[in-house]
């Protein structure tokens, strides 16, 4: 393993991507410890210690705990990633759009244009909302407020925005796996030593009596089972068998052989989860405005929208389904790959080619997709329902019918564990991918990859 990992530091070009990558990862973290002027830090940060795991939690996740500190990267990638989503959706029923995503590089730089831009204009709505917020607040949470206060959060918040931007692109440009996801990958794994340090706390204390050793090996040991699931499922793939036809090309004879076309189980990887917290974390935000905890009804509202309760449980499933599903139709068109199959002389035996192959691949496709958000909600809502539990009592009408339910049910066991099953869907899943996008740069070169899959090559020089 030594050896593999080292000729990762044989190969310049990868070295240097490795290098670069490494440095935008600590000018982000560097960004992380430069606070917003005029904020009360230690208010702000007593606040989201009585809002852990019901309100903000979530959202200073994906923040990489910058929120809770109102740091120039407070907002985050959400605004780009929302922006992201947006756009996805308008390529989809919007014919103009979509036939711009055709046209190839060109096209797709002007909708990556657009997307910054909205991502700007998110980025001030966003950062308004929070500057109002907190000077509204009580607890002196804003040194001086008033507009100076609000034009100057907009404007750090705002830039503080632009440039994670920048940093994830440039990653993905220059460096390697995905740079978005690498941004939430650190900004969740830089949160374990704390993580560490309360399970430590916890055992010290005897939190839970007689019970409390038990319940941090249960824990553990279902860290460890999540963790192999996830490997488990995103190794896992549907092969479907690919004949290609012998055929005559010049005076030498091509085909003939046998393959299989290789579908994930889960395809869309950590995005449908990235995306559906994306869309719900909006609601989070917006229930600290004044004009919503003024009004009975929007609190009402915006307190069933929060993380543990039924409705929010309910549509974080029903979001990380239509997700699954409609990132897999971006980024897997089956009608594109028969038509290339049928070019080539291939064809799935007992298939007809063209739209047969198309319809087949198409049906196959469902079905595991279904089976890939199925293990995604399971992945997330489980072990956050250990955690924190759900609160089937706050149900409007038939509350009263859970009321007798077991304690660790409806609140959860209790734990304030920075590594939910959100969390380590994510790291484990953009870990995987940056490795695969190691490998495959090593295999390219000629050299022996990290898995047992990857086949065998040359050590060393």
């Amino acid at each position: 393993m030594f050896e593999k990992f080292a000729n990762i530091f044989r190969i310049p070009d990868l070295r240097k991507r490795v290098f670069f990558t490494l440095a935008m990862l600590a000018v982000y973290r560097l960004g992380g410890h430069i606070l917003t002027p005029g904020v009360n830090s230690a208010a702000l940060e007593q606040f989201f210690n009585s809002q852990s795991g019901s309100s903000l939690g979530l959202v200073d996740m994906f923040s990489g705990g910058n929120l809770r500190r109102l740091t120039i990267f407070a907002l985050g990638i959400m605004p780009y990633i929302t922006a992201s989503i947006i756009f996805q959706l308008l390529t989809v029923v919007y014919e103009p759009l979509a036939r711009l995503q055709k046209e190839g590089e060109i096209g797709r730089r002007k909708i990556t244009q657009w997307t910054r831009y909205l991502t700007i204009i998110l980025g001030i709505v966003q950062s308004m909302t929070i500057a109002i917020a907190l000077s509204h607040a009580s607890g002196g949470m804003v040194l001086n407020p008033g507009v100076g206060f609000v034009l100057m959060t907009v404007i750090t918040l705002t830039a503080g925005t632009a440039f994670i931007m920048w940093l994830g692109e440039q990653i993905t440009e220059r460096g390697i796996g995905n740079g978005m996801s690498l941004l939430i990958f650190a900004g969740i794994v830089v949160g374990l030593p704390h993580a560490i340090a309360e399970l430590v706390d916890t055992a010290r204390a005897s939190k839970f009596g007689a019970f409390t050793v038990p319940a941090l090996i249960i824990l553990v040991a279902l860290m460890i089972a999540v963790v192999a699931f996830i490997v488990y499922v995103e190794r896992s793939e549907r092969r479907i068998p690919v004949q290609y036809a012998k055929r005559i090309v010049g005076r030498r004879l091509m085909g003939g052989q046998s393959t299989h076309l290789p579908l994930k189980v889960n395809s869309g990887g950590v995005m449908p989860v990235i995306f559906a917290a994306s869309v719900l974390s909006a609601p989070l935000l917006f229930s600290q405005a004044a004009v919503v905890r003024n009004s009975a009804a929007m609190t009402r509202i915006f307190d069933a929208l929060r993380p543990g309760e039924p409705w929010y449980e309910l549509l974080y499933i029903i979001a990380i389904i239509f997700f699954a599903y409609f990132y897999i139709s971006i980024v897997f068109r089956p009608d594109d790959i028969a038509d290339n199959m049928r070019k080539y002389g291939g064809f799935i035996p007992g298939i007809r080619p063209g739209k047969r192959t198309s319809d087949f691949i198409n049906d196959i496709l469902t079905r595991i997709t279904l089976v890939g958000a199925l293990y995604l909600i399971i992945i997330s809502i489980i072990p956050q329902i250990l955690i924190s539990g759900i609160h089937l009592n706050h149900l409007p009408l038939i509350g009263g019918l859970f009321e007798h339910l077991p304690l660790w049910v409806t609140n959860g066991l209790g734990f304030n564990f920075y590594f939910g099953g959100t969390s380590l869907l994510i790291v484990v899943g953009v870990a995987m991918d940056t490795v695969n996008q190691i490998e495959s740069q090593l295999i390219m070169r000629h050299y022996e990859g990290f898995s047992s899959r990857s086949g065998r090559g040359r050590r060393s020089w």
